[in-house]
């Protein structure tokens, strides 16, 4: 194989450089796979370069920008996505510039290329309480399969989940017995204890009961399992979010935005959080966010924390609006021109 192979040093990439770095979770190593995967399909498919004739010295600024484009403007990414495969990309070029230092050149000017600002207007999707009363009361849960969306729904809205830590969890994870929680396994390996309520506990027992999981020999079986009594995968976990989607948004459009993913219930369980005036440093340690940074978005994005924060000082700096009887009449005769 020719020295200057691009897929040569990504072998290397993933069966060397990866496995040592002890920070890189399971979530982010398969993001690095698929981001490769798209790369290299994109390389074939749109630019007849297929993976076994592509070179380094093929690569520059602009073949990498080209690639981040076309994500954006035919596979119509977000900015997040777009910045996400690009870190995947800077990644394997810093590893590059150790293991080939004479290609230092060509890794420099792809790590000159800057993750996207992303746009005020592009808001996180999250639902209101109302919508989720609608969504989790769509599952059929006089049936089996419906006692077992039920609960998959509830759970991920429920703890705040990321939607692989509900697919990671095992029986022995869950505890229904008071105080309830759930041990989720996050980013960067680091466990946290979620409480849930007991609503959530409820639906837990009767979807566990009926799927016979409270056997201890099941302690080590997934929550949640496919027909082979496999995980769950993610687009499973998103294709019965958006099967009930579908449903509770047809009659009530109004109160759904028109596409959902999973990541969505987290993201409304932080925003109602927040409305209840829940501390951001609590929320931080629920969602197991690093820096409370992460979680400043939710408050960013909110309008009606926003507003009340408004009214809040607006209480402590305008004074109290008293009418006089002339002020009165004024607006009394101003009125009675649209009568």
């Amino acid at each position: 194989m020719n020295e200057s192979s691009f897929g040569k040093y990504l072998s290397l990439y993933f069966l060397r450089y990866i496995p040592s770095r002890m920070d890189y979770s399971e979530n982010t190593i398969k993001a690095y796979r698929d981001t490769f995967t798209i790369f290299l399909r994109y390389c074939s498919e749109v630019l007849n370069l297929k993976p076994e004739k592509l070179k380094i010295v093929d690569m520059n600024k602009d073949f990498i920008e080209d690639f981040l484009n076309w994500l954006i403007n035919e596979k119509k990414y977000s900015i997040r996505t777009r910045n996400q495969r690009l870190a995947a990309l800077h990644s394997y070029f810093r590893f590059l510039q150790i293991e080939a230092p004479e290609y230092l050149d060509v890794c420099n000017s792809i790590l000159s290329i800057k993750a996207k600002k992303v746009a005020d207007t592009e808001q996180m999707t999250y639902l209101s309480i109302k919508a989720i009363q609608k969504l989790l009361a769509t599952p059929n849960s006089k049936i089996k399969e419906g006692k077992r969306d039920l609960a998959l729904l509830t759970l991920l809205y429920d703890t705040g989940a990321r939607v692989q830590e509900i697919i990671d969890l095992t029986i022995s994870d869950l505890k229904l017995s008071s105080p309830a929680t759930v041990r989720l396994l996050g980013k960067g390996q680091k466990v946290r204890i979620i409480p849930i309520t007991p609503q959530t506990v409820s639906i837990m027992r009767v979807y566990m009961d009926n799927y016979q999981l409270t056997d201890e020999e099941n302690l080590m079986m997934p929550i949640f399992f496919n027909k082979q009594k496999g995980k769950l995968s993610r687009p499973g976990v998103t294709y019965i979010l958006k099967k009930h989607f579908e449903k509770a948004r047809k009659n009530n459009s109004n109160l759904f935005p028109s596409k959902i993913s999973p990541h969505a219930l987290r993201h409304s369980k932080a925003m109602h959080l927040l409305e209840a005036n829940v501390n951001l440093i609590y929320i931080r340690d629920f969602l197991g966010h690093v820096s409370v940074s992460t979680t400043e978005i939710y408050a960013k994005s909110n309008p009606e924390i926003k507003r009340k924060a408004i009214e809040a000082a607006s209480k402590n700096v305008l004074p109290d609006e008293v009418l006089t009887m002339n002020d009165k009449e004024v607006l009394l005769d101003w009125l009675r021109e649209f009568i």
